[in-house]
């Protein structure tokens, strides 16, 4: 009789550890797992903030990348050039 005190005891115990522990595991979990994705979060934007500022010293300082740009978005020509269009037969 005295074993299955001991056995109920110890199995309550354990019981009323895991209640008042297993939340706090769980949220920790979450935590990490959300902290590993803000570090490759993290680790994009720097990349994609690095080839940014390689493309800004690009446009500062390379006049051949500069005309490529301005002919491409602002549809500039040089002077004595001539734009054909073709458009595509339906």
């Amino acid at each position: 009789m005295l074993n299955y005190k001991m056995i109920f005891c110890f199995l309550g115990i354990v019981l009323v550890i895991l209640i008042i522990f297993l939340p706090g595991y769980t949220k920790l979990q979450e935590l990490r797992d959300r902290n590993k994705d803000l570090e490759v979060r993290i680790e994009k934007v720097k990349s994609e903030n690095e080839l940014l500022k390689n493309e800004i010293l690009r446009i500062q300082h390379d006049p051949i990348y500069q005309e490529e740009i301005v002919r491409k978005k602002l549809g500039v020509v040089r002077k004595g050039e001539v734009i054909y269009r073709i458009e595509p037969e339906e």
